[in-house]
Parts: structure tokens; C-alpha cells; sequence
């Protein structure tokens, strides 16, 4: 509010009196004592849960070795955590290519680095209060005054009043409320950081699992276009059996039957096909119209030998997911601290300096300034029991959080050791099916011999020739479900996430 001279004047020597200074000595001490007491927080200090005792996933122990399948046998390397570019192990330029291009264009991936900008921002923004806060003002006015509103008899006056001033004020935060907000709010940059390296763990891992999967599904459409073909000419051999009168209608009818069976297979998997590559394409941030799919294989594709099993005390440090209820957990504690502190009062201290005139040239005379000291103290008296439930409240969502992280860490548990036996049966499987196709193959070479021989007739080629395609596609499935799960376990284990995501965009670059 703007005031004439002479009302300034007043306050003025109204303010000397009422806030003379006092002794240096008592003025140190007190100083002193403001410092012992903001160095005090009541509530929890946050302790990080401690790392489960276990050293393996499965009970019994997880296995060291798996069945060997063409050469290859998987074997895990225990206390070892994946790579930072683990889909490097696959090596396959179109893969490594593709995980290139999601980190640099997905939205997905955008979106949650803004979020973490966002947090890191929010807790600058929230450290502030620990610095005096000062401003200054800068104002001009035109006033009409009116005596008769302190009893005065005297015309009314016309005047200008040019202020300028500076005010500042400091939070004494002696229970440490505000040091608990601050807590909380690096906190939620910590969640929010978890939840960015999750991002980017779930993004790797899907876009190598896409690959995989478009590599299969063409493989699959060319084992299921060749087979379609020898039942075609199984049928025609049957045709020309039938106008001979060599084997009955009712045959016949049975190769038909198969062969459109098989037929119907085929627009699944091209449509199976098409949904990965759009998939992919929404994961590099492409548009499906303009996204040229790349045509892999599965050969393009290398099952990697050496496989990572982080320690489960190295999980709980490592994976993203625990991270983030680590830090929600975090935020918790630091949230009863918050709420017991507003049960004691709290003090701030403030203090202004201006000059105020009616005339401009007068403005920065030694009788314009103005001045005034300040403590305030707000204390909680009576609340109808809020700030007491609200502190129960806060240790109630504490206990939450716990039992939530608690959780998340037995779901991840479960989880890699679900992975650790799948790729064990993977193999067992995928070797059953690699010795299936083998003889499915010695048995169509023996046939061809005998065919040659006149020993068989070709209709017997063909369908040794389709019992190897059929084994082919049985085997393709086992190769793709293995190669997805050795993927699902690098994610499991964390992901292998790069401290610097420059540094791991360069690398990329380099690799190719």
C-alpha cells in the first residue's frame, strides 16, 4: 500500500522503536541456536530395503548348462548382469539397426525422458526454498486522499507516490518439513528415472522380439507356400490315379480336404506377418505407410551361447521396476516426515527496504526510505485431529508401498526364474526337434535314392517330402520361441541399461 511522506515518517520512527537492535553477542547466539535447530528432521530417514540372502531363482539351484542344438549350447555366467547392448549377441545388422533407429525416433521412449526432465526440474524448483527468497517492486501512483477518515476537517489532497522496494524472507525450516518435501522430490526423480530405463529395457526388448518374430514368419510362409505346392502335386498324381482307376474318389476327396486345410494356414500368417511389421514400425516412430519392413530370416539371427544370471542381490539393483518401487517407497517415508512436521510450528523471517516520495527527484533522499523487520511464527493449535490423521495416513501409504515393493520384487523373482527354466526346456525341445528334422531329412534323401532306383514310385517322394517340410516349420517355431526367450531374459535381468545414453547412441552409430 503507498502512503504520503509524512504517514512514511511516522513509520518510520514507529519502526525504531519497536525493532531496535539488539546485542551483538545475544544476536550470534540466537543465530547459533536457529542453525543447531534446522539441522533437525523429524520423521524416518529413508533406509534402502535390504538385498534378498538367496543366491539362486529356482529351488534346487538354476542350471549351469543347457542341451546343445546344433552346435550351440546356451550357458548361463552367474553374478554377470546383461550388456548395455546386448542385442548385439544376435548379431544381425537389420536387428542392430532397428533397436538404432526405435531409441532415436519412439515416442514412447521421448515421452518418458520429458517426464524425467520434468522431475529434475521440479526438485530445482522445490530446492529454492532453502535460499532467501527476494524480490523487488516498482510502482507509480495518482492518489486522492480523504481527511475525514481520521476524524480530520482539512480538504482532501491530490498526490503522486513513486515507490521502489526490495522485500526478502527465509523459511527457518527447523523441523525439516521442508527438507522432507524436498526428499520426496528426488524421490520422484529417482522413480522417474527407473521408469525411463524401463522404458527404454521394454522398448530393446520388444523390438528384438518383433525381429525375431518377423524372421520366423517368413521363414514359416516359405515352409507352408512349399508344402502347399507338394500337396498340389500329391493331388494332381491322385487325378490322374483316379481317371486310371487306380485308387477311389473317396481318396481323392481326403487330398483335397488336406490341401485347403493347409491353404487356410497361410493368410493367418500373413497376417500374422503384416501386424509385427506395423508393430515394428510403431516402434521405430514410423508411420506403417512409409515403413520399408526389413526381410530377415532366421539364419540372419545368432542364438547367443553366453547367457547373463545377475545374483538376486544385484537384481533388486539393477531392474527398472524395483527401481521405481524403491523410489515410490522412498517418497513414502519422506511423506510422514512431511506430515509430522506440520504438526510443530513453523518460522519464517522477512525483512523489506524501499524508498517511497511524491516527487520523482526526491525518490532516493535519505528521509524517503522506508524499512521494516520481521519473524513470523504459525503454530497448529486445535484441527479437529487432521494433522494427526494425516500422519497416520502417511505411514498407512508407507506400509503400502513397502508391501508393494515387497511384491514387485518376489514378481520379479518368479519371473527370471521362469525364463531360466524355459530356456532350459526351450533347448530340450528345439534339440528333439533339430533330430526330427534330420531324420526327416535322411528319410526324403533315401526315398529319392530309391526313386531313382525305380524302387518307389514319386508319389512317395512327395510325401517324404512333405513330412520334412512339416518337421521344418515344427523346428522354425522351436528356434523362434527359444530366441524370444533368451531376449525376455536380458530384459528380466535389467536390460542392461547404458549410464549415458549419448555415449550408447555413438556406440550404435560405430557398430554399424
Amino acid at each position: 500500500m503507498s502512503i504520503s511522506v509524512n504517514k512514511q515518517m511516522q513509520l518510520k520512527s514507529s519502526a525504531r522503536a519497536l525493532f531496535s537492535l539488539p546485542n551483538p553477542k545475544a544476536l550470534l547466539a540466537g543465530g547459533v541456536a536457529l542453525l543447531l535447530l534446522s539441522a533437525c528432521s523429524v520423521g524416518p530417514d529413508f533406509v534402502r530395503p535390504e538385498a534378498p540372502k538367496v543366491q539362486h531363482y529356482n529351488h534346487g539351484g538354476d542350471p549351469a548348462k543347457m542341451v546343445a542344438v546344433e552346435g550351440v549350447s546356451q550357458q548361463f555366467t552367474e553374478g554377470v548382469g546383461p550388456a548395455a547392448n546386448w542385442w548385439h549377441l544376435f548379431h544381425s545388422a537389420q536387428l542392430d539397426r532397428a533397436v538404432t533407429e526405435a531409441l532415436a525416433e519412439n515416442p514412447g521412449l521421448q515421452a518418458a525422458e520429458a517426464a524425467l526432465r520434468q522431475s529434475q526440474d521440479n526438485l530445482r524448483a522445490g530446492s529454492g526454498i532453502f535460499y532467501p527468497q527476494l524480490s523487488a517492486t516498482f510502482s507509480q501512483n495518482r492518489e486522492k486522499n480523504s481527511p475525514a477518515t481520521i476524524g480530520s476537517s482539512a480538504p482532501s489532497t491530490i498526490f503522486n507516490v513513486t515507490t521502489l522496494s526490495s522485500s526478502v524472507s527465509y523459511a527457518l525450516d527447523l523441523f525439516g518439513g521442508e527438507r522432507r518435501t524436498v526428499e520426496g522430490l528426488g524421490a520422484q526423480v529417482d522413480q522417474e528415472r527407473a521408469l525411463t530405463l524401463g522404458t527404454y529395457m521394454v522398448l530393446t526388448g520388444n523390438i528384438v522380439n518383433t525381429c525375431i518374430a518377423i524372421a520366423a514368419y517368413h521363414d514359416e510362409i516359405e515352409a507352408v507356400e512349399q508344402l502347399i505346392a507338394l500337396q498340389r502335386d500329391q493331388l494332381s498324381i491322385a487325378e490322374k490315379q483316379y481317371q486310371a482307376g487306380l485308387t477311389r474318389y473317396g481318396a481323392l476327396l481326403t487330398l483335397r480336404s488336406q490341401l485347403e486345410s493347409l491353404a487356410s494356414s497361410l493368410p493367418p500368417l500373413q497376417q500374422q506377418l503384416s501386424q509385427a511389421e506395423h508393430l515394428l514400425a510403431t516402434l521405430e516412430g514410423k508411420n506403417t505407410a512409409e515403413f520399408q519392413p526389413p526381410h530377415l530370416t532366421l539364419k540372419e539371427i545368432a542364438l547367443p551361447a553366453e547367457l547373463p544370471l545377475s545374483l538376486p542381490s544385484e537384481l533388486v539393483r539393477q531392474r527398472p521396476d524395483i527401481l521405481a518401487a524403491e523410489a515410490r517407497l522412498h517418497a513414502a517415508s519422506a511423506g510422514i516426515g512431511v506430515a509430522t512436521a506440520a504438526l510443530f510450528p513453523s518460522f519464517t523471517l522477512n525483512a523489506t527496504y524501499g524508498q517511497s516520495s511524491q516527487l520523482m527527484g526526491s525518490l532516493f533522499d535519505s528521509k524517503s526510505s522506508v524499512w521494516g523487520l520481521g519473524a513470523n511464527v504459525a503454530a497448529p493449535i486445535f484441527n479437529g485431529g487432521t494433522l494427526s490423521a494425516r500422519r497416520k495416513a502417511a505411514m498407512a501409504a508407507y506400509d503400502q508401498s513397502f508391501a508393494l515393493y515387497r511384491q514387485t520384487v518376489l514378481a520379479a523373482f518368479a519371473q527370471v526364474a521362469d525364463l531360466v527354466r524355459a530356456l532350459e526346456h526351450d533347448a530340450e525341445v528345439t534339440a528333439i526337434d533339430a533330430r526330427a528334422l534330420k531324420d526327416a531329412e535322411l528319410s526324403l534323401d533315401l526315398i529319392k535314392v530309391n526313386y531313382r532306383a525305380g524302387m518307389v514310385n514319386y508319389l512317395q517322394v512327395i510325401i517324404a517330402d512333405m513330412q520334412y517340410r512339416q518337421s521344418r516349420v515344427s523346428y522354425l517355431q522351436a528356434q523362434a520361441r527359444q530366441l524370444q526367450d533368451t531376449t525376455a531374459l536380458f530384459v528380466a535381468l535389467g536390460g542392461g541399461w547404458p549410464q549415458d545414453r549419448e555415449a550408447q547412441k555413438k556406440a550404435d552409430l560405430q557398430h554399424h
